[in-house]
């Protein structure tokens, strides 16, 4: 796990490389371990590392091997890199290093473009040719790994983030009226490949784009589960229980794969249970495990730890349990959301962030449970979703997982902000639309799962935990795992109050008490009720002179907002008010004026 940037120019010129050192110097929190750069000819390379594989500096990046005449940068991890090596070393390859980027290299080599076929695991790479001037970016199957883009009509620059984008300047920095409509629409979640400003993109996950010398380019998306059933399987629970297992043993021990420690963020809840669950049965022994929790507000309890300690007894985890003073929660807000890529409203980004913190001093990796939910239709709104008809699967959708219409968003808006046409609605009917999901729930869950959870639960953690130089790992998002639910038939992810064939499987694995309690969130109840120093940031970052400039907003609208702060709610129940100012409080945070 580690931070990537760079820059390729087609205009004829040279990188500006004191424009790169500042993109990489803004990743440094992503990979404090190690820094490295590489220039050639119309390309440069830079790179931050964080040391999980491969602890020598053989390891390091950018990575060139002369004879191949490659240099790569890399940011994530492949699982199956010793595989892969013992493949690659067959067909005549040749190892200085006991990497995976090494293996990532030689595998573009040997098999080009196609080398992700081969990959498993998250990862977010570019490769440059010497001889050709071609330079190739990649992004994992499921967006794990974040890759962000700039370009003009003389250069192309990337990195891990935005804010280092920002740090190498030049970028357009007005928001992008689509993408603030998507924000709107779905809890601040902005779908690749918009970001909320107008001059940045994000390579979408499953993708690779081939970029020539002279800034032409090609992308190919290499991956797509269908969402239609497996008749080798059936409709016999038993038999999709046993599948379900199967695979998600070996996602999990895939997860193991490191030169330092791995430990597993244990909310006590049925996914980061069976995960521990899976770890003890595979032999793991002091298996470290991080629960946080946070003082009550409003009658809202702010933590899970019973549960937690309950898993954590039964398989005799070394357990670090961490509470939190409301007191702490402004500081940490605003440390969380300079931490984010993209501004997020989920308040649970706060609790990420400082659990993050405190895990780091122990361990440099964990396993969480992230995506459970969307892979098993574990969600509430679900159900409604599913027995809607395959015709009007987009507007069932819309019903209940959208905040609100686009007139009402539209009030909420200076007129110079809002679209012309809804955009957020046309983009959920040709996703649900699109062939190769058979029923309304796999239509939902296709949606969920390739277009919107890389932009928030996905970035969430990888944005939070990597402030920390922590590296996060999601055996859900196994693709292979991913792949088999896709195939599940909707009643046996549906039945039991969603995830079904997890919790079948939870029942012979947990201790009881585990799978049918309610279910539960990551609880930061001063945020998620505006207690009085969360509100007095959000009216301090409504009123300040940059917001009025901004002018995104309908001043009377934000006027009515702070008059009763919790009273505006979106069909979800998120607050009004915390969302319009998560977007001004995060561009306020990365200096954008």
């Amino acid at each position: 796990m580690c931070g990537l940037s760079g820059e390729l120019r087609w205009d004829g010129g040279r990188p500006d490389l004191a424009a790169v050192e500042r993109m990489t110097d803004a990743l440094e929190r992503r990979g404090p371990d190690g820094r490295g750069a590489w220039s050639q000819g119309a390309v440069a390379l830079g790179h931050r590392r964080l040391k999980i594989i491969d602890l020598s500096e053989r390891g390091g990046q950018p990575m060139t091997d002369p004879h191949l005449g490659l240099t790569a940068v890399f940011n994530g991890c492949v699982y199956n890199h010793r595989e892969l090596r013992v493949r690659l070393e067959g067909m005549g390859h040749r190892f200085f290093s006991e990497s995976d980027t090494e293996v990532l290299l030689k595998a573009y080599a040997q098999w080009g473009r196609r080398c992700v076929d081969f990959l498993v695991g998250m990862f977010a790479f570019v490769v440059a040719e010497h001889r050709t001037g071609r330079v190739v970016l990649a992004r994992d199957r499921l967006g794990i790994k974040p890759l962000y883009v700039t370009e003009d009509t003389d250069r192309l620059r990337f990195a891990s983030s935005l804010p280092a984008l920002l740090a190498g300047g030049g970028v357009d920095t007005s928001v992008d009226p689509l993408a603030l409509h998507h924000y709107l629409s779905w809890h601040g979640t902005v779908p690749a490949p918009r970001t909320v400003l107008a001059g940045v993109r994000k390579l979408p996950p499953a993708t690779v784009r081939v970029i020539e010398s002279d800034g032409s380019h090609e992308d190919h998306c290499y991956w797509q589960p269908s969402y239609t059933r497996r008749p080798e399987l059936g409709e016999d629970p038993a038999l999709w229980r046993e599948a379900v297992h199967d695979a998600l043993r070996t996602a999990v021990r895939r997860r193991t794969v490191a030169d330092v420690p791995v430990g597993v963020l244990l909310s006590g809840g049925l996914d980061s249970s069976l995960i521990v669950a899976l770890l003890a049965e595979q032999g793991q022994d002091g298996l470290a495990t991080f629960a946080m929790g946070f003082e009550a507000e409003n009658g809202e309890d702010g933590d899970e730890f019973p549960y937690s300690d309950l898993v954590s007894r039964h398989f005799a985890t070394e357990h670090h349990r961490y509470r939190v003073s409301s007191d702490r929660l402004p500081a940490a807000l605003r440390a969380a959301i300079g931490a984010m890529s993209e501004p997020m409203v989920s308040h649970d980004a706060v609790a990420f962030h400082m659990l993050s913190e405190q895990v780091a001093n122990e361990v440099k990796v964990v396993l969480c449970g992230q995506g459970a939910d969307e892979v098993f239709a574990g969600y509430h709104w679900y159900p409604p979703i599913a027995s809607a008809s395959r015709q009007h699967a987009a507007d069932a959708y819309a019903d209940v997982y959208t905040d609100r219409s686009h007139d009402r968003l539209t009030e909420m808006l200076h007129p110079d902000a809002a679209p012309a046409h809804d955009a957020s609605m046309a983009f959920v009917r040709s996703h649900m639309g699109a062939p190769g999901a058979e029923t309304s729930l796999d239509a939902a869950l296709r949606m969920d799962i390739h277009a919107l959870m890389p932009d928030d639960p996905v970035k969430r953690l990888d944005n939070m935990t990597m402030a920390w130089g922590l590296e996060a790992r999601v055996p859900f998002l196994d693709h292979e795992l991913v792949e088999l639910a896709a195939a599940c038939p909707p009643e046996l992810k549906l039945a039991h109050g969603g995830k079904a064939v997890l919790k079948d499987i939870g029942r012979k694995v947990l201790p009881p008490g585990v799978v049918d309690r309610p279910k539960g969130y990551f609880p930061v109840p001063a945020v998620r009720n505006l207690a009085a120093p969360v509100l007095e940031h959000v009216r301090e970052a409504l009123a300040a002179p940059e917001a009025r400039r901004r002018g995104i907003f309908d001043q009377a609208y934000v006027a009515d907002l702070l008059a009763a702060p919790g009273r505006h709610r979106a069909r979800r129940g998120a607050s009004t008010l915390w969302q319009v100012a998560s977007l001004e409080i995060w561009l306020q945070a990365h200096g954008i004026h």
